[in-house]
C-alpha cells in the first residue's frame, strides 16, 4: 500500500526534536498562547517575509479575523472562487457578507483575473484569491484591479506555504494572507492551528484583539472578540516543524517534478502545471482524468491511496444552496471538480513509491 499521506513517517523523523518541544510546554504551564506561540509567530513572519504574523486556532479562524479586520461585514459581498474547500466561502458567511463567485483558470486552478473585475459592484469588500494546492493565483492583475477599486485582497494561502509568485512570499502580496496549520498540510500542527500575516500595522492590532476575547489588554475589551487562540503546544511543534518547512518543500518539488516527467505524454492523466513566474509547492499533486472515479478504483486496486479535492463546487453544496447558483455557472470550477485526482504526494516518499503509482496509473489494464 502507498499512501496518499504519512503523518506518522514524518513524526518519526523528528520525533526528538517533537518530545522535546511538547515536554518543554508542559514544563512552562504555559498552554494557551504563551512564549512558544510568540516566537512561532516572529519566525513565520519572517519566513513569508511579512511584518506581523498574529497565530490562531484554524486556517478558518484565520480568514474569518482577517476580513472583519478589513471592514467585512453585512451587506457586503466578498468575491472568491467556487473551487476550494468550503472553509474559504464559510468564513465570508460569518462575517455576515455574501459570497460572490468567480470562475477558475484551468491550469492552475487559481482565480481568473480576466473574469475579476465583471464581479466587482459598490457592495464589494474584499477579494479572496485562493492559492490551491500549492501553487499561487495570479496576483499582478488581481492586484491591479483591486487596488485601481480600493478593494484588500485576502490571501487564502491555507495550502500554499513557502509557495512564491514572483519571488515574493504567499501571504505577502495582499492586504494579509491566511495559513491553516491542519495536520496534513505542508506545515502541520499535531491537532489544529492558523496564522495571519500582514505588513499593515492596524489589521494586526485588531487581528490580535480579535482573537482574544476583543482583549485590548486583560479583561478590557476593546471589540466583540472571538476564542480564537493557539495552544502552546501546537505552537512549540510549528516551531520544529518550521526549522525543516524548507527541506520538506523541496522533497515534493523533487516529487512533483518526477510526476511530471513520468507521466509526459501520458494517454490516462494530464499532469499539472507550474508556471514560469511561480514557485508550486505541491501541498496536492492534482492530475486530470477523463474517468477520474474509474482511475481512483483501479489505483486502489493497486494499492495506491488518492484524494478528491474537490468533488463538488462550492456553488453547488447542498448547504450553499440559498446562494442561488445552478449548474454550468462556473463550468471551469466543475470541469475540475469532475476530472481531478490527487495522487499521494509527501516529503517522505521514495522516488520508488513515485514510480509504482505512475505505472498504476498507467497500466494497460484500465481504460477510460
Amino acid at each position: 500500500m502507498i499512501p496518499f499521506l504519512d503523518l506518522k513517517a514524518q513524526y518519526a523523523s523528528i520525533k526528538g526534536e517533537v518530545d522535546a518541544a511538547v515536554l518543554g510546554v508542559l514544563a512552562s504551564a504555559q498552554y494557551v498562547l504563551g512564549d512558544e506561540v510568540a516566537a512561532f509567530e516572529r519566525e513565520f513572519a519572517a519566513y513569508c517575509d511579512a511584518k506581523h504574523a498574529i497565530a490562531v486556532n484554524t486556517g478558518t479562524s484565520a480568514l474569518h479575523l482577517a476580513l472583519l479586520a478589513a471592514g467585512v461585514g453585512p451587506g457586503d459581498e466578498v468575491i472568491t472562487v467556487p473551487f476550494t474547500f468550503v472553509a474559504s466561502v464559510s468564513a465570508v458567511c460569518y462575517t455576515g457578507a455574501l459570497p460572490v463567485f468567480v470562475d477558475i483558470e484551468p491550469t492552475t486552478f487559481t482565480m481568473d483575473p480576466v473574469k475579476l473585475e465583471a464581479a466587482i459592484t459598490a457592495r464589494t469588500k474584499a477579494i479572496v484569491p485562493v492559492h490551491l494546492y500549492g501553487q499561487m493565483a495570479d496576483m499582478a492583475p488581481i492586484m491591479e484591479i483591486a487596488d485601481r477599486y480600493g478593494i484588500p485582497v485576502i490571501e487564502d494561502a491555507c495550502q500554499a506555504h513557502g509557495a512564491e509568485y514572483r519571488k515574493r512570499r504567499a501571504g505577502s502580496i495582499g492586504t494579509s494572507g491566511c495559513f491553516s496549520f491542519y495536520p496534513g498540510k505542508n506545515l502541520g500542527a499535531c491537532g489544529e492551528g492558523g496564522i495571519v500575516v500582514t505588513n499593515d500595522d492596524e489589521h494586526a492590532k485588531t487581528i490580535r484583539m480579535l482573537r482574544d476575547w476583543g482583549q485590548e489588554q486583560r479583561y478590557h475589551h476593546t471589540l466583540k472578540g472571538f476564542n480564537y487562540r493557539m495552544d502552546g503546544i501546537q505552537g512549540a511543534i510549528l516551531r520544529v516543524k518550521l526549522r525543516h518547512l524548507e527541506d520538506w518543500t523541496e522533497a515534493r518539488r523533487d516529487h512533483g517534478r518526477h510526476y511530471s516527467a513520468l507521466l509526459a505524454g501520458s494517454r490516462q492523466v494530464t499532469a499539472p502545471t507550474e508556471l514560469a513566474d511561480r514557485r508550486h509547492v505541491y501541498h496536492i499533486y492534482a492530475v486530470r482524468t477523463r474517468d477520474r472515479d474509474g482511475l481512483q478504483r483501479a489505483l486502489q486496486a493497486e494499492g495506491v491511496q488518492t484524494g478528491l479535492h474537490y468533488p463538488i463546487p462550492v456553488h453547488l453544496q447542498k448547504a450553499h444552496a440559498d446562494l442561488g447558483y445552478k449548474a454550468g455557472a462556473f463550468p471551469e470550477s466543475e470541469a475540475a471538480a469532475r476530472e481531478v485526482l490527487s495522487l499521494p504526494i509527501y516529503p517522505e516518499m521514495t522516488s520508488r513509491q513515485v514510480e509504482q503509482v505512475v505505472a498504476a496509473v498507467e497500466q494497460e489494464a484500465y481504460v477510460a
